[in-house]
């Protein structure tokens, strides 16, 4: 890589992120939308979510006393650089694919972990009582959902791997092209568990509820953000959505990528991802209650678990099979 091309990523990563960012704020006014009509309310307009951010980036960061101002300020946007990169990463069967300097899904396991990274140091650094016990429950809520997240990354890799002739595929463009030709592995019965897997991870993964712990209104306040406000807030939410936006392209990414190319490619990608968005947010908040800390950190550590052994069992004995 010459030093023109070194040059462009840090461009090509701020356009792909500030085409997330729209893209997400859009998927949430409608998440707030479908939220509402499902509880028999109006709700808020599409675009309510770009007010929110907009109203927050005019206020003032309020810093509260005791705690430590550099980090307190600085931490949300390093969340929102982190899950920027993360989506320079995803590709889009068809429309985009990511620059290889950027890193493979290894590099992108990391990166997803850096938020849930943040709202602990922040919780921890505000001070603020509700932010140290939200810092534990994120952190029990992480090591809870980690755990079957790398099952699943596992189990696609070592499937994709195997099936070109070699041990282990980390990079999502092959996985995609690999897909292309061979059938989505959402067909694949052996990769059924990881599928599973995946899809019950995301609400913890996004502090969706009913796995929204760390920050339960009725109980912390908000837990780490109780103390954020002005632009600090709106980079947590700026982080949020970009994550969301990560988070349910990987899904479509790993287990139904599609074959089409072009503006056709694209806008297939953005209706599953769409379609994903509101099944994981809405409908799932508006049929299940808050579960308590040491409920959902069990869920994890039972069936999601279970069903990413399960899958990884099944692709190693495929593979010696084969």
């Amino acid at each position: 890589m010459n030093q023109f091309e070194s040059l462009l990523i840090p461009i090509w990563v701020m356009v792909v992120a500030l085409s997330g960012l729209a893209i997400g704020l859009l998927a949430k006014g409608a998440d707030r939308i479908l939220l509402a009509r499902l509880q028999r309310r109006i709700g808020p307009p599409l675009l309510q979510p770009f007010f929110d951010v907009a109203k927050l980036m005019r206020k003032h960061s309020m810093v509260p006393e005791g705690s430590f101002a550099a980090l307190f300020l600085y931490l949300p946007a390093a969340g929102v650089c982190a899950m920027a990169v993360a989506l320079a990463l995803v590709p889009v069967p068809g429309w985009y694919q990511p620059p290889a300097a950027l890193g493979d899904m290894l590099v992108l396991l990391y990166l997803l972990a850096v938020p849930a990274v943040v709202i602990m140091l922040s919780g921890s650094v505000s001070g603020s009582t509700f932010g140290a016990i939200g810092f534990s429950r994120e952190m029990s809520m992480m090591l809870a959902y980690e755990g079957p997240l790398l099952l699943v990354l596992l189990s696609v890799a070592i499937h994709v791997g195997v099936a070109q002739g070699g041990v282990i595929c980390l990079s999502l463009t092959e996985i995609i092209a690999w897909q292309q030709v061979n059938g989505s592995l959402v067909t694949n019965p052996w990769l059924w568990p990881a599928l599973l897997a995946f899809l019950s991870v995301i609400p913890a993964n996004l502090g969706v509820p009913p796995f929204d712990v760390p920050e339960a209104e009725s109980e912390l306040l908000e837990g780490p953000l109780l103390e954020y406000s002005g632009p600090a807030l709106a980079m947590f939410k700026l982080m949020s959505t970009l994550k969301s936006v990560v988070v349910f392209s990987l899904a479509v990414v790993l287990f139904w990528p599609g074959a089409l190319s072009g503006i056709a490619a694209l806008a297939a990608h953005l209706l599953k991802c769409l379609v994903l968005f509101l099944l994981a947010r809405a409908l799932l908040r508006a049929s299940v209650g808050r579960m308590r800390i040491d409920q959902a950190f069990l869920f994890y550590f039972k069936w999601p678990e279970l069903l990413g052994v399960l899958s990884l069992a099944l692709v190693l004995l495929g593979s010696l099979r084969g």
